[in-house]
């Protein structure tokens, strides 16, 4: 037995996991460095993140109307 799953809601989830993906990606990059790495990487390590979720942000927008 299949069970068809909407596109919308298939693309949600994936944006889901991308988003989740960039947090993970953000934790690992920070954690367990000393405080002068720490200030020397959470700037790049923020900056990449708010663009991941920038992105993630953008293509929800889009996918959105298409739900409607």
């Amino acid at each position: 037995m299949e069970v068809e799953v909407p596109e919308t809601e298939l693309a949600e989830e994936l944006l889901q996991i991308e988003e989740a993906d960039a947090w993970f990606e953000y934790l690992e990059s920070t954690r367990g460095q000393s405080e002068t790495r720490y200030q020397e990487l959470e700037p790049w390590a923020w900056a990449r993140l708010s663009q991941r979720l920038r992105a993630v942000s953008a293509r929800r927008a889009r996918l959105r109307p298409a739900a409607a």
